[in-house]
């Protein structure tokens, strides 16, 4: 038996004990979006110390304004090893609604579904079964062989569901403590159940939240309906006016740095065979309304978006209330893609806005830090390297896959660290991972560990 295969038998005999201390993980409430749950979050970057310390990771809490990082590093086993830094997150989205929950979500447990054993928790798939598979493919390679087959880096922080706000700063002040080869990120997913994927392109991002402000109070409609301005007619024609009818965006220089897919790429996609009315109909619907001339896949993974997620004024409650609003607020995204720069992106926007304002109308503008897009070298060979390790364990093709989301760490890692991200997951789209009874199959677990057992093994040398 070769060294690989007694690895990846070891992880297979040590599965029970990987999920004890998957679910010991787990029941740590570390919500991080929450002030009340800053202890929890401490517990969480506690725990992993000392797991990886039990492995031989020389390991450190280190503490921000914010909530923890936690940084471990190991030694490969000879000088001819790469550098990886892997990372993850511990901490979890928030469980509202909790009454939507078929169990207490902090009470993990393996449950039989029609498509099989899955581990139902908060965090289970985003991000701690993730990052685990990582953690127990250290493990098994130490328990096998007494050292790892490449030096490893191993970086986790607490606030990714709550915008990373020390993130950069950390980051900045820790270069060498952080720089690698390549960087190993586990916070995406599979094509489906059965095709492991590495995804090689990622959105970037620009968040706006507007405000409105027209009359000083809001005013009776029966009496100054008509002669004063209403901001949320005012807000409602500058929204509708950033698309056209064909559902392109209409900002000016929207499109500089959008790139059209080579014929190469979009044959690889073609060979998925994305079923676009199947994709719709899972959530109640029928028709594309993106951008014409673009497939579903393409409008997701490599077209740019405008978004309006979610918008406020006036009086909402029950029965009427015949108030013309004082305010009128919407919060605005762009998905980013290709060289799209977020700074012209969001002049433009407060461009688009102005020339829209009437008289009697002011606008604040609040800012979410932008991100430019992201793609992958993946002509590289360690990008190949682990293509193959993941087909040999998959036994299907694994393939390059575009990403809707945005990983903001992802394009951090590239301009503070000058690195490139390898991004393998095994989450489903099923697995709900925001919403209420969150889910990672089992088979994802098992299959992921020895996943990064056998990538570990293919990126051990330069």
């Amino acid at each position: 038996m070769s060294e690989l295969e007694q690895v990846l038998l070891a992880v297979d005999e040590g599965l029970p004990a990987s999920l004890d201390r998957l679910f010991e993980l787990l029941r740590i409430d570390s919500i991080s979006t929450d002030p009340a749950y800053e202890e929890s979050c401490g517990k969480a970057a506690d725990w992993l110390v000392n797991d990886l310390r039990s492995i031989g990771f020389e390991t450190r809490r280190h503490n921000t304004p914010g909530h923890p990082m936690v940084v471990g590093q190991q030694q490969g086993r000879n000088d001819r090893c790469q550098h990886l830094l892997f990372y993850g997150h511990y901490d979890v989205q928030p469980v509202d609604p909790l009454a939507l929950w078929n169990r207490p979500p902090f009470d993990p447990a393996i449950e039989q579904t029609p498509a099989g054993k899955v581990i139902r928790a908060r965090g289970a798939a985003d991000d701690k079964g993730q990052l685990m598979t990582f953690i127990e493919a250290c493990r098994a390679w130490k328990h096998i062989t007494g050292a790892l087959p490449a030096q490893v880096t191993l970086f986790f922080e607490g606030e990714e569901e709550s915008g990373s706000p020390s993130l950069i700063p950390f980051m900045e002040n820790n270069r060498d403590l952080l720089k690698a080869d390549l960087a190993l990120v586990c916070d995406t997913g599979m094509w489906d159940s059965n095709t492991p994927t590495i995804s090689t392109m990622l959105r970037g991002m620009v968040g706006e939240e507007i405000t409105i402000t027209g009359p000083s109070l809001d005013l009776h409609s029966g009496m100054y309906g008509g002669p004063a301005i209403n901001p949320i007619r005012v807000l409602t024609r500058i929204l509708a006016d950033l698309h056209d009818d064909q559902g392109r965006i209409t900002l000016p220089g929207f499109y500089d740095g959008v790139h059209e897919l080579t014929n190469d790429v979009r044959q690889q996609w073609d060979a998925l065979n994305h079923d676009d009315t199947e994709f719709l109909k899972n959530v109640g619907l029928e028709h594309p309304a993106g951008e014409q001339g673009y497939s579903v896949l393409e409008q997701i993974w490599s077209r740019p978006t405008c978004d309006v997620n979610g918008i406020s004024g006036g009086y909402s409650g029950e029965g009427f209330k015949t108030v013309l609003p004082s305010k009128a607020m919407a919060k605005v995204s762009f998905r980013l893609v290709g060289d799209q720069d977020p700074e012209k992106i969001q002049q433009a926007f407060y461009q688009h806005v102005n020339e829209r304002l009437p008289a009697d109308c002011s606008v604040e503008f609040k800012t979410k830090d932008g991100s430019p897009a992201t793609t992958m070298p993946v002509d590289a060979p360690a990008f190949k390297r682990a293509q193959r390790a993941l087909t040999d364990e998959w036994e299907r093709e694994a393939v390059y896959a575009g990403c809707g989301g945005s990983i903001p760490v992802v394009g951090h890692i590239k301009n503070i660290l000058d690195m490139d991200s390898l991004l393998v997951g095994f989450m489903l789209d099923d697995d709900a991972i925001h919403s209420p009874n969150e889910k990672y199959a089992l088979r994802s677990f098992h299959k992921g560990i020895r996943s990064w057992v056998r990538i570990l093994d293919a990126l051990a040398e330069q």
